[in-house]
């Protein structure tokens, strides 16, 4: 099974990513991940893509693709795997059309998951952090029994500077203008590609409701 995990910043796609991984045995793969593996095993990919991180640059898509090409041809990958967050451009999907082509692999599954703007910024603007523990308090929906203190020390809890309202508002624009047209570009495909199926899933409510939407998709194969 091989699917992409799409939506925008704090929609839960990592949440959702670890439990579908765990349950159909798939390993999840995200940029990110692959990048730091790659950097901390010295590979000769991790080697150039350190050099252009320790400059200050953003890792090309080539570079990007290479990773990823290299990862899925790895012994767990070979029942299958999950992209979380990736693509998050036309052209990387492209990319990653010709790469999987190359390899004879197909995709089953893009999922969306579905969260409105007014939402996310809600969710990730209320968020309140304890440095030292990593804990996460939420205003709402998880809040520290002391205003501004965690639980467990008592010691001051701090907004991120990503969950700052503005940055909230930032990366929403970018993923709208640049990850969002992946939407209309999967839909299309699922017309062309007998085997994918593209689905939206509302992911507003509890993570559990979540799954167990995304679950009824994935066991339509």
């Amino acid at each position: 099974m091989r699917i992409i995990l799409l939506g925008s910043p704090g929609a839960g796609k990592g949440t959702q990513a670890a439990r579908i991984s765990a349950e159909f045995c798939i390993p999840k793969i995200s940029t990110g991940d692959i990048l730091r593996q790659a950097v901390q095993e010295k590979t000769p990919l991790g080697l150039i893509a350190k050099q252009v991180i320790d400059s200050g640059k953003l890792v090309s898509d080539d570079l990007v693709i290479d990773l990823i090409q290299t990862r899925i041809t790895q012994s767990d990958c070979q029942n299958g795997f999950l992209f979380d967050g990736f693509p998050r451009t036309i052209p990387q999907a492209e990319a990653l059309d010709k790469l999987l082509i190359d390899a004879h692999l197909q995709l089953d599954f893009v999922i969306q998951i579905d969260v409105p703007d007014t939402e996310i910024i809600k969710r990730m603007s209320g968020r309140l952090m304890h440095p030292a523990s990593g804990r996460v308090y939420h205003l709402e929906t998880c809040p520290p029994k002391q205003p501004g203190k965690d639980d467990m020390t008592g010691e001051p809890l701090v907004l991120r500077e990503d969950d700052k309202e503005e940055t909230v508002k930032k990366r929403l624009m970018i993923y709208h203008e640049q990850t969002e047209p992946l939407l209309a570009y999967y839909q299309q495909k699922e017309k062309t590609a007998k085997q994918l199926k593209f689905a939206v899933v509302s992911g507003v409510n509890h993570a559990d409701q979540v799954y167990a939407k995304i679950k009824a998709v994935l066991n339509q194969q």
